[in-house]
């Protein structure tokens, strides 16, 4: 960072993010290539960072590589079936000697205490065990996979338990039925069905290759910042099309995963490339994030404002209080109006606020403080909370919309406005029009279809 203040800025801006995920469970799975990589150990450092400000942690890994060279050394072939392994009892011993290895690497990472290092005081303590119940996959396609399985149960009482002792819960991609086997199980399988039994408020895929954009609206090839389950569906729908965004697999299969976990309460999945070294502070602990989020239901909304929207309509319209562009109000006076304002909110951030005034005796409405985030103009959102408060005088039976502005005269004649003098206001609002702020007046005459 350049200058002090713009530490300080950074600063604040994180503060809401860590009170929101302190005591949240969140559920991490990544591959076996990740682990072999160098950069893996900044990883380590942030899940230190994760634990240390109240985060609960369940982190699944995977062993894919691992598994693979050893089935090269012991020079076992084996056969795949539908893009799964079959694991026979030979290549069962070398999956259980690779995914160990891998396990107490992590575990030994975790571990780390150094000076002068992220993992300095650190006391992270890792809680492993039997929490994941499996049951063989079974044949497919006429071939019995053997000790290729599926999870059946997660035990979520035990690792809620060790959860709130403090510790960081590590899971392999292993399972154990109750007659004493052991099964080969995939990451993605385990992580998702973890944080569906955990109720995790996030489930978070590091994967190989993601490549995204800030706006769904944006028609190139690239995966949307944000997905409903809906979108999820229709994008692995058109996925073979020769128009559709071409994704690895192992990105159709996390967006499979994200479908299920938050069709089951998860309330979000984050797909994250695991090559950018802090991903998922980027994608956490910024509005934008690096990855593709997807939830059960859109994470943008116009909602009428509640009371303890007050905080963040003051931080949205103070800016353009202290330049003059809105007139200032005070935090009493918006507690007292706050029935009269719509709120666009992105993902529990307010982003877009506008209120209506109605002056029934005179079958008028005045619309005021209308204001979008810098970040967030022209994009359409004034345009939608405008067509919004059309409506809401539009279903009050009135059909005469003014507003007074000293900035966006054009932008106002743009849609629909026409100007007008003060003396065409309401005789009430006539009465409080500032001749020193010479306000632009202007007027549009609604219709059903505004």
């Amino acid at each position: 960072m350049n200058t002090s203040s713009e530490f300080v800025s950074w600063f604040r801006s994180v503060a809401p993010y860590v009170n929101a995920f302190r005591n949240k469970t969140f559920v991490i799975g990544f591959s076996g290539e990740m682990v072999t990589e160098e950069t893996f150990v900044n990883f380590i450092h942030d899940v230190n960072l994760l634990a240390s400000l109240g985060v609960r942690l369940t982190l699944v890994h995977g062993a894919r590589p691992q598994i693979q060279l050893r089935l090269d050394e012991s020079q076992q072939d084996t056969l795949s079936v539908m893009g799964m392994r079959v694991t026979d009892p030979a290549a069962l011993q070398c999956v259980k000697e690779s995914v160990g290895r891998v396990h107490h690497e992590i575990a030994a990472l975790l571990s780390m205490g150094l000076p002068n290092s992220p993992m300095a005081n650190a006391s992270i303590r890792v809680a492993s065990g039997n929490f994941v119940t499996a049951c063989p996959y079974g044949v497919i396609q006429g071939v019995d996979l053997m000790h290729t399985g599926k999870v059946r149960k997660i035990n979520a009482a035990a690792i809620h338990s060790r959860l709130e002792q403090g510790e960081v819960v590590l899971i392999s991609p292993l399972g154990y039925s109750p007659t004493g086997e052991i099964f080969n199980l995939t990451m993605e399988n385990v992580a998702t069905e973890v944080a569906i039994a955990l109720h995790a408020e996030k489930l978070i895929f590091l994967l190989d290759a993601i490549d995204t954009q800030v706006f769904p609206e944006d028609q190139s090839n690239h995966l949307p910042r944000e997905l409903t389950v809906a979108d999820t569906r229709l994008l692995l729908a058109n996925a073979a099309s020769a128009t559709a965004y071409v994704m690895p697999d192992s990105t159709q299969l996390a967006m499979q995963c994200a479908i299920k976990a938050c069709g089951m309460h998860v309330a979000r999945t984050h797909l994250i490339s695991r090559h950018n070294d802090g991903a998922i502070l980027q994608e956490l602990f910024t509005h934008h994030g690096i990855g593709c989020m997807i939830s059960q239901e859109p994470l943008r909304s116009l909602r009428n404002a509640r009371i303890d929207d007050v905080g963040g309509i003051l931080q949205l319209i103070e800016p353009l209080e202290a330049e003059g562009i809105l007139v200032r109000r005070g935090r009493e006076l918006l507690e007292i109006e706050i029935d009269r304002f719509t709120v666009f909110e992105h993902d529990g951030v307010i982003l877009g606020c506008a209120a209506l005034y109605p002056f029934p005796e005179e079958q008028a409405c005045e619309l005021a403080c209308l204001a979008i985030h810098p970040r967030y103009r022209d994009q359409g959102h004034g345009n939608r909370l405008l067509q919004h408060i059309e409506n809401k005088a539009i279903n009050q039976g009135i059909h005469k919309l003014f507003v007074l502005t000293t900035h966006a005269t054009h932008w106002f004649i743009e849609h629909g406005f026409k100007t007008a003098t003060p003396t065409e206001l309401p005789k009430t609002k006539q009465n409080l029009y500032n001749y020193q702020r010479r306000s632009k007046v202007l007027i549009k005459h609604l219709s059903a279809q505004s």
